[in-house]
């Protein structure tokens, strides 16, 4: 695949994000705080790309690398011009993509640019769970996004998620406290990422991300903390657990760019051909 090609597809799951968090299952599920408001993060999960993303012909995401989330915002419903261009050719270049899209009303939703299993960059918007967490508990979620075969999610050394495929997600109501996670390939005890420590705290909500490429070797993990929801059902994600900021504000305050947390990928014991995404 050649590097415009994933640039575009890359760029088509950015701008659509927020149309394919809005459709019937996501509206379903999601909540916010406002009825008029949407509430948006984009994870940034195809190695190998930068780009720049506009809005309205204002620079939203300079320089976004692979692994950065979003911090979570609430935008006002309506309708954005969103174009994506190459690192460094806009605003007066020609776009990779550019598209007018719909900003629905009460959206909660993770987008995430991703690599399929086989290594196709695609796009899959996933519905954040913000309904209250029973007292003592904490909610995990993990997200399969990585160009590698169904996993295993242990916690201590036992397995809470099976045969989890990319690209899915399970989700789990667990006792608060600290627990050492690791992901191993479906079926086996051959570690592909791990351990590490998990602060499922009180009353909040953990999402992980498998995501990069096995067959690349460049497998990490990322984070993203939902707070408040022992009180606030409604609640809106705090952000990022454990990972340092790495990317610019926007000029509009609409996003901002955070780091990855990478564990260092482990041999998976399959490997796959080379991912679609050009290094």
């Amino acid at each position: 695949m050649t590097s415009r090609t994933a640039l575009t597809t890359l760029g088509l799951g950015t701008v659509a994000a927020l149309a394919v968090a809005g459709t019937a299952p996501a509206l379903a599920q999601a909540t916010a705080a406002d009825s008029d408001k949407a509430t948006v993060s984009v994870l940034h999960a195809v190695p190998g790309l930068t780009v720049d993303v506009y809005a309205n012909g204002q620079e939203l995401v300079p320089d976004f690398k692979p692994g950065a989330l979003t911090d979570p915002q609430q935008l006002d419903a309506g309708s954005y011009d969103i174009k994506v261009f190459e690192d460094g050719e806009g605003p007066d270049g020609t776009p990779a993509v550019e598209k007018k899209i719909d900003v629905p009303a009460g959206a909660d939703a993770t987008v995430v640019a991703h690599l399929s299993e086989d290594g196709t960059p695609e796009l899959n918007a996933f519905v954040n769970d913000t309904s209250a967490v029973d007292a003592g508990k904490a909610r995990l979620t993990v997200r399969h996004v990585a160009a590698a075969p169904a996993v295993d999610v242990r916690a201590g050394g036992s397995p809470v998620f099976e045969d989890l495929a990319n690209p899915k997600q399970a989700t789990a109501e667990v006792a608060a406290g600290t627990v050492e996670a690791d992901v191993v390939l479906a079926g086996t005890d051959t570690v592909a990422l791990g351990p590490a420590d998990l602060d499922l705290a009180e009353g909040t909500s953990t999402v992980v991300y498998a995501w990069g490429s096995a067959g690349d070797d460049n497998l990490a993990l990322k984070t993203q903390a939902i707070s408040d929801l022992h009180s606030s059902p409604a609640g809106v994600p705090a952000g990022e657990s454990g990972a340092a900021a790495d990317g610019t504000n926007s000029a509009s305050g609409w996003l901002a760019a955070g780091g990855a947390l990478s564990f260092g990928a482990l041999a998976w014991g399959l490997r796959r051909g080379r991912a679609g995404a050009q290094r």
